[in-house]
């Protein structure tokens, strides 16, 4: 017997699904071992050309006829943000249907609400699309990966701020002028605020972290720091110490302890996710015993995302003729304690503006002394004309708190000209502690 599909939301990603469910479908129909039927389309826009031709499928502007369609068995939400497409994703699962969803947002703040209905109503949820678009993560980490105990992610899940960040360091370009050049180029939305400020990272994280750890993750609890105030500077600068600068989502299981946060963060160069350019994403995920694991591929758009909800209505058929069952438990299972940012634990890249004046660095040196904080290497250029320089200090492991309390002394000096510049490090291998 078919599956048959309702599509809800006909735009981007949507139309990529229906070109892929088009132009694979013999391919498709093997691989679920049944047909994939697109049954209708519900979109409040209908004079739009999405390059597709979907004459021949029902057509409405009323999601909730192919909710109450009771020969409809998956709705696919492509609806996005976290109101009406919560209602339908619920009303979906109570008239018996799975659904289908590329919506991280929704998960990452409503998870635990529709984890539940959907094991109330006997259903899945099935959300490949969410994270990293054409990328396999989710179906690894309950397939290939089911068996390993993750310990950390290091992932760069936004193609937007990764495009920025390449852009900049490749052409040194300030961040307000290749973000013009996105939008133009169509990787940036109008408003760029949900990419550039880390809240897309945070919320795939959530969601990465949540199958991994086994435990809750509470979005408004996740540290988010976002692109807007990095400086071409900053990049060279670390590209002399051999680093390269990517907003960077992590989390980490620390043995009764959840780290979860998102910032830009420089990576030793002689690691794999220091290559990841423009607007590709990748995933890291160190496993006891198995090591680092990566994959790599276009993380947005209307094929790559299309495809993953299209591998999700392939797993969604696969189910239900073997009658498997769902298991969400993870996404409202009590939380790990989640560890504060002031105890997070690693090396830090700082940069201060100072006067050419003796004893400046011994001065920086002996604050951070104080606050047990060792310094790795020191970088400082000659001053300008008007009697100022940068010095650039890379320090071993610190805690955040006791690095955040040495800058605000440091700060203080006569001899520092400006708000000190903080950038975190990471290395792809567990850090403790």
């Amino acid at each position: 017997m078919a599956l048959c599909v309702g599509l809800i939301g006909f735009g981007t990603v949507g139309s990529g699904a229906v070109k892929t469910l088009l132009a694979n479908a013999t391919q498709i129909q093997q691989r679920a071992g049944t047909e994939i039927t697109l049954q209708a389309i519900a979109d409040l826009d209908w004079e739009t050309d999405r390059g597709v031709d979907v004459s021949n499928v029902k057509r409405t502007t009323d999601a909730w006829e192919l909710i109450r369609d009771p020969d409809i068995d998956v709705i696919v939400e492509l609806v996005g943000g976290t109101t009406i497409a919560k209602e339908l994703v619920l009303g979906a699962l109570e008239h018996q249907k799975d659904v289908v969803t590329a919506n991280k947002a929704l998960l990452a703040a409503h998870g635990a609400e529709l984890f539940r209905a959907a094991d109330r109503q006997g259903r899945k949820i099935h959300f490949e699309g969410a994270v990293g678009g054409g990328i396999p993560i989710i179906q690894t980490l309950y397939g290939g990966l089911a068996s390993a105990r993750i310990r950390e992610i290091h992932a760069i899940i936004n193609g937007t701020s990764n495009y920025i960040l390449t852009q900049m360091g490749e052409h040194g370009r300030s961040f307000e002028t290749v973000l013009r050049e996105a939008q133009k180029l169509g990787y940036a939305e109008m408003d760029p605020s949900y990419d550039v400020d880390g809240n897309d990272a945070a919320h795939k994280i959530v969601v990465l972290a949540s199958i991994c750890f086994g435990t809750a993750i509470p979005l408004e609890d996740v540290y988010t720091q976002g692109i807007r105030d990095i400086t071409v500077e900053d990049i060279r600068f670390g590209e002399k110490l051999g680093y390269r600068l990517k907003l960077l989502a992590i989390a980490k299981d620390l043995d009764g302890e959840v780290e979860v946060r998102v910032h830009p963060t420089f990576i030793p160069k002689s690691q794999l996710l220091a290559w990841v350019h423009g607007v590709f994403n990748a995933v890291n995920t160190y496993a006891e015993g198995l090591g680092s694991t990566m994959l790599y591929g276009r993380g947005a758009g209307d094929w790559p995302t299309g495809h993953a909800v299209v591998s999700d209505l392939i797993q969604c058929a696969r189910d239900r003729l073997a009658r498997r069952p769902a298991d969400y438990a993870y996404f409202y299972t009590p939380a790990k304690s989640l560890r504060p940012m002031s105890e997070v634990i690693t090396e830090y890249y700082l940069r201060f503006v100072v006067k050419d004046q003796p004893r400046v660095l011994s001065k920086i040196a002996g604050i951070l002394g104080e606050h047990n904080i060792s310094i790795l290497s020191v970088l400082q250029t000659e001053a300008s004309r008007d009697n100022v320089c940068p010095i650039v200090i890379m320090t071993h492991k610190a805690r955040e708190g006791d690095m955040l309390h040495a800058l605000s002394q440091i700060e203080e000096l006569d001899v520092v000209m400006a708000a000190p510049k903080l950038i975190r490090l990471e290395h792809m291998n567990p850090q403790r502690g």
